[in-house]
C-alpha cells in the first residue's frame, strides 16, 4: 500500500535513515515485511525542513531503489525534521503529482492507506472545498484530498481535531454512498517544529505504525550497537514498519491513536476518533 517514515531530532543526513539503516525505507520499497505489498515501486518522495520557512521537497515516479538522484541528494542534505514515502498505488496514476509528501505553506503530509471506492465519493468530497483549495490539488489521489480537507478543517491550528473532523466527514460521505468500511489510514504531518502521526481505520484493522523507544532505553538495551550511541536525547523516528531488528527498540502505535512529538522530542499519545462530533 505504501511505507513512510519521519525523523525528528538532531540534524542528520537523510541517507542515514533512507539507505544506511538496516531495513531502512529504501530497502522497504523492495522488501516490505508488513505492508499490503512487498514492493512499493510506484514513486517516492522526501520532504525536509532547513533554512527556509517552508519545506524542501523532492519527488519522482522512479522506484526509490533505482533513482541515482535520490542517493546523491540524501548524502548531501541534512535536516532535524524530515519525512519520506515510498508509494504503491491503490489505483490512481503513477505520476509525480501523486507522490508524497504533499506540502502547503509550512505543512507537510504523508499517508498510507486508502478511501475505499474512492471513485464513488471523490466528487462529493471535493465539492466541500473552497475555490483556492480545489485549485491547489494537483494530483488524483485520495491522500492529497485528505490533506486539503484537513487544512480546511483547521489543521494549521490544531492538527488532531482537524484530522478527526476530516475522517468523520469522509466516513459520513462513504455511508451516504453505501460504502462501508470507509477507509484505512496512517498519517504523518508536520509544521517543521512538531510531528503528528495517526493510526486509524473504520474497521479497526489499521496499517502498521511504530515509534522508536527513548534514546536512553535504546542505549541500555543495545550497548554494543554503535549507531545507537550516536543518538541524542529527544531523537525520534516514526515508521510504517521497524528498521533494524532490535528487540525493544520499537513501540507499536495502538489502533485509533494520535501520537505527538513535541519540539524537544517528548512523546504523547491520545485517543483518536473517540468522541462523537
Amino acid at each position: 500500500m505504501c511505507r513512510w517514515m519521519a525523523w525528528h531530532g538532531q540534524s542528520v543526513p537523510l541517507e542515514e535513515l533512507l539507505f544506511k539503516t538496516k531495513h531502512g525505507l529504501v530497502d522497504q520499497s523492495l522488501h516490505s515485511r508488513m505492508g499490503a505489498e512487498t514492493t512499493n515501486g510506484d514513486g517516492f518522495g522526501m520532504g525536509w525542513y532547513g533554512r527556509g520557512p517552508t519545506p524542501g521537497v523532492y519527488r519522482s515516479i522512479q522506484p526509490a531503489w533505482g533513482d541515482p538522484n535520490l542517493r546523491h541528494l540524501a548524502g548531501h542534505i541534512e535536516s532535524p525534521l524530515f519525512m519520506a514515502h515510498v508509494r504503491a498505488t491503490s489505483g490512481t496514476a503513477v505520476q509525480e503529482t501523486n507522490c508524497h509528501p504533499f506540502v502547503h505553506d509550512r505543512w507537510m503530509f504523508v499517508h498510507n492507506g486508502l478511501i475505499n471506492d474512492f471513485h464513488m465519493v471523490r466528487r462529493d468530497l471535493m465539492i466541500g472545498l473552497d475555490a483556492p483549495a480545489f485549485a491547489a490539488i494537483e494530483g488524483s489521489t485520495d491522500s492529497e484530498l485528505i490533506f486539503h480537507l484537513a487544512l480546511a478543517r483547521g489543521l494549521a491550528d490544531d492538527p488532531v481535531p482537524a484530522l478527526e473532523a476530516t475522517i468523520r466527514h469522509i466516513e459520513e460521505t462513504q455511508r451516504e454512498n453505501g460504502v462501508e468500511p470507509a477507509l484505512q489510514t496512517s498519517i504523518g504531518v508536520s509544521d517543521g517544529r512538531q510531528l503528528w502521526a495517526v493510526r486509524y481505520s473504520s474497521e479497526g484493522r489499521s496499517r502498521t505504525l511504530f515509534s522508536s523507544a527513548d534514546v536512553e532505553a535504546l542505549r541500555r538495551l543495545h550497548p554494543d550497537y554503535s549507531r545507537l550511541q550516536l543518538l541524542r536525547d529527544g531523537d525520534r523516528v516514526v515508521v510504517s514498519e521497524p528498521f533494524a531488528d532490535l528487540p525493544g527498540a520499537w513501540h507499536e502505535i495502538p489502533e485509533s491513536t494520535a501520537l505527538v512529538v513535541d519540539t524537544d522530542g517528548g512523546l504523547e499519545t491520545h485517543p483518536f476518533m473517540s468522541k462523537s462530533p
